[in-house]
């Protein structure tokens, strides 16, 4: 999917398709936004005024590297595990075999599709995380981009979040449910108090610079 051109995947994500959906898109949100973070890191390596960061920022621009590569992985991921909950919500349900057979497919086909976009949430907290150092380390010159690239990320959490809460619905396992929950909740918690601390710190710069 992320081979296609950014116009082909709004064309997509716009269409009555089941895919791509807010699960994919979150994480396509949230890969633009660690892009971002690591175009300050590049921008900033090399620069001798940052030099006492250089080693620092080329360990973090690994480790967003990751981020953004699983977070594009992830993409992928979701329109391949939620097609399976599409066919089985479309499985007929008129008879009492029908509606054992779709129920059981349903819930199976919950699982997966529910931790996808938690794994998600989880990257975009990590990757919150790292704009933390990409705003204290990062070039001045490029710090509006640290700020997009938090909000983005947060974002990309909250949506990571909603696409879990739709699917733990209906989820019948309830130890499960709930434990896919509290994380849920958690990381959105954790990681927008940390985006919105990094994004005001930006702001702040910017406002009296």
């Amino acid at each position: 999917m992320l081979d296609s051109s950014c116009n082909v995947f709004l064309d997509e994500l716009s269409s009555k398709s089941p895919v791509p959906g807010g699960g994919g898109a979150s994480a396509y949100v949230g890969a633009q936004g660690m892009a971002l973070g690591m175009m300050v890191g590049n921008l900033t390596i090399g620069k001798k005024k940052y030099q006492a960061f250089e080693q620092d920022l080329i360990e973090l621009q690994n480790k967003s590297s990751l981020i953004l590569e699983r977070l594009k992985f992830l993409v992928e991921e979701d329109a391949k595990v939620f097609l399976p909950l599409s066919k089985a919500y479309g499985m007929a349900a008129i008879t009492d075999n029908e509606r054992k057979t779709k129920d059981e497919a349903l819930q199976s086909a919950l699982i997966q599709a529910t931790l996808v976009p938690l794994e998600i949430a989880r990257c975009c907290c990590e990757a919150i995380e790292f704009h933390r150092e990409y705003a204290q380390k990062g070039t001045k010159l490029a710090i509006s981009d640290v700020g997009v690239g938090v909000i983005f990320c947060m974002a990309a959490l909250q949506g990571a979040k909603l696409n879990v809460l739709i699917n733990t619905k209906i989820m019948k396992d309830q130890e499960q449910k709930n434990r896919i929950e509290r994380e849920v909740h958690e990381l959105a918690e954790i990681g927008t108090k940390s985006a919105l601390e990094i994004f005001h710190q930006v702001e702040s710069e910017l406002s009296h610079s």
